[in-house]
């Protein structure tokens, strides 16, 4: 299927068109034309699925195809999800898909000062984007009233469970009138979620899409244990001594991103940066120059480059990795396309350590440790994050992947990292 077989208007297809993509992937092929026709849908896929155009470009379409008022403020759809990070990506994503069809978009989220995001709500928009507790607080003051809400979506579901908003959800649900379309996104449905979507819904279509768990045969990977300092260094003497080619290098935020690249050139080397802070003008050209190999190295967040598609890029660098293991898949799969030979090469200190035992669990196989190289080191340091995805308290630990013999310290799990606006997480091609 391709997305010209969906009923969809000409300049969203033209939106799609532009930012590379014309196929659909399984989740938006199962829930696009669900959602198109109006039905409910309790939908199970992970990030990186594609998931968020698999509700955001019907929405924009059901919209569209009636107009509201221009002079009508009303909000007609509520995204609802758990992170501010998440809820700017949302947003940058309907933007992008609904170019030159007349629908607004707006984000409000907590943590910073209400007064910009006051005065854009105020001008009205078609859809709206929030997290529950900012939402909550404009309910609260007038500022948002949600009895017009034609469509409702709640993303990311499982996560608000986790971290704790499900009350704030229901008091949400409540301000919804009870005629409206209702959407429903969880990587995992566990029973808790099931009661919830009856709370939501009386009828839902359910569709579900499967992780992606495996990596192309064709793909040789590597790990490279280093020290957080150590890795620009390491990616300079690979670059020198091994890399023979354009090479894409997945980082983990927009503002790491631009410290590589700027370390790069300093050191002499053709680089250039896709992340959510450049313009469409910007990424193509930088993508356009890497194509031709007018530039050796192109840095992107997981969310900027899902649109790349090079059919004979061999080399695919991780200088982070991803707290959702499914990511992985997605990043070295640009590379070894269509039987073609590729490898990819991950760079691992405190901070990967859990998130490359995750990535073997997934994929259900170890990948080999490269150790001939200046900056190996067989001994890390396991580094936890606060909320704000900071490092704050280390335990000292023998990684477990390098040679050492000494045991191991209990594990644990790290809140997720920030995905587009802050940089990074995320995900997979489309989400």
């Amino acid at each position: 299927m391709n997305f010209t077989d969906l009923p969809l208007q000409q300049s969203i297809l033209d939106n799609i068109s532009a930012l590379g993509y014309t196929q659909p992937t399984p989740i938006q092929e199962k829930a696009i034309p669900v959602v198109l026709t109006g039905k409910n849908l309790l939908a199970t896929a992970q990030t990186g699925t594609g998931k968020t155009a698999a509700f955001t470009l019907p929405i924009i379409e059901i919209l569209s195809r009636k107009k509201a008022d221009g002079r009508n403020k009303k909000i007609r759809c509520l995204i609802l999800t758990p992170t501010r990070e998440l809820a700017i990506q949302i947003e940058e994503n309907c933007t992008d898909y609904g170019k030159n069809t007349g629908i607004k978009t707006l984000v409000v989220f907590g943590g910073v000062k209400q007064g910009s995001q006051e005065s854009q709500l105020r001008k009205g928009t078609d859809i709206l984007v929030a997290t529950p507790g900012r939402l909550l607080d404009f309910t609260s003051q007038g500022i948002i009233n949600l009895k017009d809400i034609e469509i409702f979506v709640l993303d990311e579901a499982d996560r608000m469970l986790d971290m704790g908003f499900v009350h704030d959800v229901k008091k949400v649900i409540k301000m919804l009138p009870s005629q409206r379309q209702n959407l429903l996104f969880s990587a995992t449905m566990p029973s808790e979620i099931v009661t919830l979507s009856k709370e939501l819904m009386n009828e839902a279509v359910r569709v579900e899409v499967a992780p992606v768990s495996s990596t192309a045969d064709t793909i040789q990977q590597k790990v490279f244990m280093v020290d957080k300092d150590n890795k620009v260094p390491l990616l300079l003497h690979l670059l020198e001594n091994q890399l023979d080619s354009e090479v894409l290098v997945f980082a983990r935020t927009k503002h790491g991103a631009d410290k590589i690249v700027k370390r790069l050139v300093q050191s002499g080397v053709a680089a250039e940066a896709i992340h959510g802070n450049k313009s469409q003008n910007a990424r193509q050209n930088a993508l356009a120059n890497f194509k031709s190999g007018k530039t050796k190295v192109l840095v992107a967040t997981d969310i900027a480059a899902r649109g790349i598609d090079i059919s004979e890029l061999k080399w695919v660098v991780n200088f982070e990795l991803s707290d959702v293991a499914e990511t992985y898949v997605h990043r070295i799969g640009r590379t070894g396309r269509a039987g073609a030979d590729g490898a990819s090469i991950s760079f691992v200190d405190g901070l990967d350590l859990v998130n490359l035992k995750n990535t073997e669990k997934l994929i259900g196989k170890k990948i080999p440790v490269e150790r001939d190289h200046p900056f190996h080191t067989d001994s890390l340091v396991i580094e936890k994050r606060d909320s704000n995805n900071k490092p704050f308290r280390s335990e000292p630990r023998t990684n477990n992947f390098g040679t050492s013999n000494a045991s191991p310290k209990k594990s644990f799990s790290r809140p997720n990292a920030p995905s587009r606006k802050t940089g990074g997480a995320p995900k997979k091609r489309w989400d």
